[in-house]
């Protein structure tokens, strides 16, 4: 009784034979299509033209990768094209004579640059029918899959694409561990036979299984024997699907009949994958095209096929088909590492998983906001319990210092007071908020206040002032109101926050200390006034009529020796010296040119004579100075000009100094400076060394300003800025004596 299957599929018979046909004739329509086409493309000069040739019936999607390639390295235009030789009778002799001379005349007008062949008799055609069809064009080959293409092919070079016959044997004995036979399934071409050959060494050399050779053409004969192969049996289908020796049945019907009875392998991917079979070991046809486009751009820019060595692509891949998988029960876990599973349906995690990962993400991120929620909940109310600790720490605190503590916001409006400041003003402790605590700031002292205010919440920097504020009896007390700025948790700024303490006692200490270090100075000006004065009427008197006398006594003597005439006048000499300098000295202790001649003349005449007695060079310049200056200020200056002066004489180093005088405004500036060596500041302040007190003493007791800059080595420079007030003598008493009833007034 003849096979069902047998029977179904001979119905596509004649169907079969119309496709072949029609395969046929498109075959070598295309062929003289590309020859039309070539000649129109050969009027491009600068064009580079690539043929290629193979026997499919059309190019597989990985030959856009090849083209794409070539593209991207050659720079110039590049024709591609596509003949397919596809034919049954491609193997006879007269047939390839009569292609050969078809393709020469379909490209006879256009100049090939290379020719790209695709599979092992393709190759072996192009290289036979090269000198006639396109002499001396170099031939790239590819999808080759026969060692003899490793033999030197005359200017041809290209991609040799290992068959994995070895692992997919290998693979089919590890999938199906209890096999005891192979049955090998192919046509009775040359390319059949040479590739059972491989296959049935490969059986051989492992000799664990029985080989069965199916051999013939695709027939229900075929279909017969396959259905008498024994249990445990695998199959190696090698049956192409262009083997047309009985067009009844195509060999992929053939494939996909035997794949459902029988466990079925093939080393060629198009034979097995997607037709019921279960898979093999394949090459990387992506790579492959890539490889292949190297090739032919390289050949395309100049280089000689025969210096382009043939590449061995040896890097196979296990791939399977998933129905096939389970259709034979394979565990996935015997699959080798590594393998690419083709057609995988998925599983209810594959298909749902775009539900269900955002669903528990979803689920995950409420449970972390309800945790997040709870856990700032209980960090708030930590916080505010925390914080309401702290404000009561600091009300205690501030209510308890001595200080009179405030806040304000960020319009300088009060927001606190501690108890301090009402008790010491009497204020209300609400009705003291907001802006009424200004009543209580002196009228005097109000616009300083204000605007200094004003300028602190401008900047938002810290800052103090002293000021006048009513005591709640009515007296004006002097304070000292220090601020910081406050910040809000995030950074922004919040108000101040200040306290003011009563600094009233110590204006009284210090104004009573400057009347004291005034009169102490006024008693030692006095004093040196005197003193120069006996030194001047007294003393240089005297010593200029010794001096007189020594000399009338020299002239007058007659009949002493020589040498006692020698040593009279070494001693005038010496007396009349003397005399210079208790005068120069009368001039240092009180210079009468500053009574008398201003003080710009006075610090010139002293630096002249400073310059004689120590031998040093002092250069002095004045500008704008007027000749008559109150008198504290001139003497101030002066001491200071003669103090900075003897210092830089014992410490500097140096001969050279400069003494500046100038007026800038209502401002007197002194200024002595030297290149010597230096000292460090900081640590003659803590010595109090240097004169540095006795100036700032004189300076401050005239309300000016005196600056020092020095440092080792970098020299030493004095400034002394006095203000232009004009006083009597008694100014600087008088102005001591008024500051004290005014703090007097405020106590």
């Amino acid at each position: 009784m003849e096979n069902p299957r047998v029977a179904v599929l001979c119905s596509f018979r004649w169907a079969s034979i119309w496709r072949l046909c029609a395969r046929t004739w498109l075959t070598f329509l295309g062929i003289m299509v590309c020859g039309l086409s070539g000649a129109f493309v050969a009027a491009e000069p600068n064009a580079k033209n690539v043929l290629i040739l193979h026997n499919w019936a059309s190019l597989p999607p990985s030959w856009a990768l090849m083209e794409s390639t070539v593209r991207s390295r050659v720079p110039e235009q590049i024709n591609f094209y596509t003949a397919s030789v596809e034919n049954p009778r491609f193997y006879e002799e007269a047939y390839q004579e009569s292609l050969a001379e078809t393709l020469q005349r379909g490209y006879s007008g256009v100049k090939l640059d290379a020719v790209v062949a695709a599979t092992y008799p393709v190759l072996q055609f192009a290289v036979q029918y090269r000198d006639k069809i396109f002499p001396g064009v170099p031939i790239v080959f590819t999808d080759v899959s026969n060692v003899e293409a490793l033999k030197p092919w005359p200017g041809a070079t290209g991609v040799v694409s290992v068959l994995g016959m070895k692992e997919t044997i290998g693979l089919a004995l590890r999938l199906q561990p209890d096999t005891k036979a192979i049955a090998v399934i192919t046509g009775v071409s040359d390319w059949d036979k040479y590739w059972l050959a491989v296959a049935h060494a490969e059986l051989l050399r492992q000799g664990k299984v029985r080989e069965i050779d199916i051999v013939g053409p695709a027939d229900s004969q075929l279909l017969g024997r396959v259905a008498a192969l024994p249990s445990h049996t695998v199959t190696l289908f090698q049956l192409r699907p262009n083997d047309t020796t009985n067009p009844a049945i195509e060999p992929i019907d053939i494939l996909n009949a035997v794949a459902q009875r029988i466990p079925t392998y093939s080393a060629w991917q198009g034979l097995a994958l997607n037709h019921g079979g279960v898979g093999g070991a394949y090459r990387d046809v992506w790579k492959d095209a890539s490889l292949n486009g190297q090739m032919v751009a390289r050949v395309l820019l100049g280089e000689r096929p025969e210096d382009i060595p043939i590449v061995y692509d040896s890097n196979l891949k296990f791939r399977v088909d998933w129905p096939a998988v389970q259709h034979w029960r394979i565990p996935v876990s015997a699959l080798p590492p590594g393998t690419q599973i083709d057609n995988q349906q998925p599983n209810f995690w594959q298909r749902e998983r775009k539900f269900i990962i955002p669903g528990i993400a979803l689920i995950i991120a409420q449970a972390l906001l309800i945790a997040g929620l709870l856990l700032q909940r209980a960090r708030k109310r930590k916080a505010e319990a925390v914080l309401r600790e702290s404000e009561e720490r600091f009300r205690v605190m501030a209510d308890t210092t001595p200080s009179l503590i405030w806040m304000c916001d960020t319009r300088g409006k009060v927001t606190y007071l501690n108890d301090q400041w009402t008790a010491f003003t009497g204020a209300d402790p609400i009705s003291g908020h907001g802006d009424s605590w200004v009543a209580y700031v002196h009228p005097d002292d109000l616009k300083n206040v204000s605007d200094t205010f004003s300028q602190a919440l401008a900047s938002r920097k810290r800052f103090s002032q002293e000021y006048r504020l009513r005591r709640s009896d009515g007296v004006y007390r002097w304070v000292l109101n220090i601020a910081s700025p406050r910040v809000n948790g995030d950074g922004s700024f919040a108000g101040f926050i200040g306290s003011a303490i009563d600094t009233t006692e110590q204006k009284l200490a210090q104004t009573a200390l400057e009347k004291v270090s005034g009169q102490l100075i006024e008693a030692q000006e006095k004093e040196r006034t005197r003193i120069a004065r006996d030194l001047h009427d007294d003393i240089c008197q005297r010593l200029a009529l010794l001096s007189m006398e020594l000399e009338q006594t020299n002239r007058s003597s007659k009949g002493l020796p020589m040498a006692a005439k020698e040593n009279l006048e070494e001693i005038r000499k010496h007396c009349s010296e003397i005399a210079d300098d208790v005068q120069s000295l009368s001039h240092e202790l009180h210079s009468s040119k500053l009574d008398y001649l201003g003080i710009a003349t006075a610090i010139k005449g002293f630096c002249n004579e400073f310059s004689k007695q120590h031998k040093v060079n002092v250069e002095f310049t004045e500008r704008n100075v007027p000749k008559h200056l109150p008198k504290d200020i001139s003497l101030c200056l002066f001491r200071v000009t003669q103090e900075a002066l003897h210092n830089a004489v014992k410490y500097s180093g140096t001969s050279q100094y400069r003494v500046e005088l100038n007026t800038i405004s209502d401002e007197v500036q002194l200024v002595v400076s030297d290149s010597g060596a230096g000292f460090d500041l900081e640590e003659a302040k803590k010595n109090r060394g240097l004169g540095l007190v006795s100036m700032q003493e004189r300076v401050h007791l005239v309300h000016g300003q005196l600056l020092v800059e020095s440092e080792p080595g970098n020299g030493t420079k004095i400034l002394a800025v006095v203000p232009l007030v004009a006083e009597n003598e008694s100014s600087s008493e008088d102005g001591a004596v008024r500051d004290a009833e005014r703090v007097k007034e405020v106590a």
